[in-house]
């Protein structure tokens, strides 16, 4: 019986992951662990990466200090910030089953509950359909967009199972989602058609994730600055210690001098003849 790997999902990957080993890839050339070379070549294969499988091997040899880079979203028992879905799921009716835009836009974000279905339509105009903080009926949700010279948006979180199935003509229905989410997450298949407009479907963080990210990082940067701050002050002592030193012997010095050589009339004799 042999060891295997875990398998990395195929998973797409959002801005912010990409951004985040950015990040740990400039606290690793502050550490003195990659040159600059290195860092140039793996900062331009992270904004390249497309999945979580291409972007974890940059970050692979180094240590995980501070923000650690996680790359396999875990079940809520391994990582609290992760999304309780049960808790997510809930009865009675969704909030808004369509979103109409005509020479204006429509969102729906937030806490709103989605039921099986959602219908979305921009003409001339543009709406956004963000699942990040959302709650559903069902476990099996259809999403469905359709724009004319419009355009339209729809986010959803990283732990979030996403199909996307929509086409454009003379316009574009971009997808950066497609991929498995975390144990107990409802199935999201996103469809429809752009004209002459575009679709994009999108894995952001959520605020609350961003806020957390953000607080580590500023907590990483005042111990950095204390680790550094006690360092000039330690090397300060040193300084101090060594001149304290300095001065001390040079003082026995002098003091041995003026013992072993004393001044004309100090030995009793008189400084001249009677």
């Amino acid at each position: 019986m042999t060891d295997e790997q875990p398998h990395l999902p195929d998973l797409r990957a959002a801005d912010a992951d990409r951004d985040r080993v950015a990040e740990r890839l400039r606290d690793a050339v502050a550490e003195g662990r990659l040159d600059m070379e290195e860092f140039e070549e793996r900062l331009d294969a992270t904004y390249k990466a497309r999945t979580y499988g291409e972007l974890e091997p940059i970050t692979a040899d180094l240590p995980a200090v501070g923000t650690k880079v996680s790359m396999v979203k875990g079940p809520v028992d391994d990582d609290p910030a992760a999304i309780d879905w049960a808790e997510r799921m809930v009865s009675g009716e969704p909030s808004s089953t369509l979103g109409f835009a005509f020479w204006g836009g429509f969102s729906r974000k937030g806490g709103w509950v989605v039921g099986r279905q959602f219908d979305g339509f921009a003409m001339w105009g543009g709406g956004e359909i963000d699942l990040r903080e959302a709650r559903f009926t069902e476990r099996d949700v259809e999403i469905r967009c359709w724009t004319i010279m419009g355009g339209m948006q729809v986010i959803v979180p990283p732990e979030m199972t996403v199909v996307v199935k929509g086409f454009g003509f003379m316009g574009g229905f971009e997808d950066k989602a497609t991929g498995e989410g975390t144990p107990g997450s409802p199935r999201v298949v996103v469809k429809g058609f752009a004209l002459m407009g575009g679709v994009g479907v999108d894995r952001k963080m959520r605020r609350m994730e961003k806020q957390r990210l953000k607080e580590e990082r500023r907590r990483e940067r005042l111990e950095r600055r204390e680790e550094r701050r006690a360092a000039q002050l330690e090397q300060r002592a040193g300084h101090l210690e060594r001149a304290d030193q300095h001065r001390r012997r040079r003082h026995e010095h002098q003091h041995r001098s003026d013992t072993s050589h004393p001044s004309p009339g100090d030995d009793g004799t008189g400084g001249s003849g009677g």
